[in-house]
């Protein structure tokens, strides 16, 4: 099995995967978990990792006692928060010329980060929040952010109140509706839906300059 497919495997079924890591693992759980968001919102050349699905999927865990919910907001908004600030600081360190180096050029696509460039110049500081929500997305903003010489100060208030927000929102959804019987029985379904529901701002994005052009 190739490694997309034992991450697409991962991401599809990760409430399975979870319990086995709770059952193999106990309590290092959470620095599992804190690792996975810290890595894919602080690393630039990661941001094909789960994290709304694994949110939701950790919190439906909590309400059968395998995980305490408030640990759970606790740990990840923390490493919510620093993975956007190791970020910001490497796009700071790199600028956005990193896309044409000839060693991290093939890991950092210059789409991606003319998308996420785009979209922070349209939002301003809000990007930062709203970015949250969309994956890919939220991976490459906090690093346009310090590529962009955006004030530090500026950019940490809206860095905490976007984890704040994002984990929080997905936490709630996971521990009040993760153990309904019907998303229970369908859950690869639901976690498909959070998806594409999550990636639907910047497909709109993408597609409504594209209609605005036709017109």
């Amino acid at each position: 099995m190739s490694i997309i497919s034992q991450l697409m495997d991962f991401i599809l079924h990760i409430d399975q995967h979870l319990v086995n890591i709770v059952k193999d693992y106990g309590t290092l759980t959470y620095a599992i978990l804190f690792t996975i968001v810290f890595i894919e919102t602080g690393l630039v050349i990661m941001p094909f990792l789960p994290g709304d699905s694994m949110l939701f999927a950790a919190a439906a865990l909590a309400p059968q006692g395998a995980l305490n919910i408030w640990v759970l907001f606790i740990t990840l908004t923390i490493a919510a928060i620093l993975g956007d600030t190791v970020n910001y600081h490497i796009g700071k360190a790199v600028g956005l010329g990193v896309s044409n180096h000839p060693k991290f050029g093939k890991y950092i696509k210059k789409e991606h980060l003319d998308k996420a460039e785009h979209f922070f110049n349209k939002y301003g500081g809000k990007t930062i929040v709203i970015a949250r929500f969309m994956p890919f997305i939220r991976t490459f903003i906090p690093f346009v952010a310090g590529a962009s010489k955006m004030r530090y100060s500026y950019f940490v208030t809206y860095n905490v109140v976007g984890a704040i927000l994002w984990v929080g929102i997905c936490l709630a959804g996971g521990f009040f509706f993760g153990n309904i019987p019907f998303v229970k029985k369908n859950f690869e379904i639901v976690l498909i839906l959070i998806i594409l529901i999550s990636a639907l701002p910047a497909i709109i994005g993408v597609i409504k300059p594209m209609i605005t052009k036709k017109k």
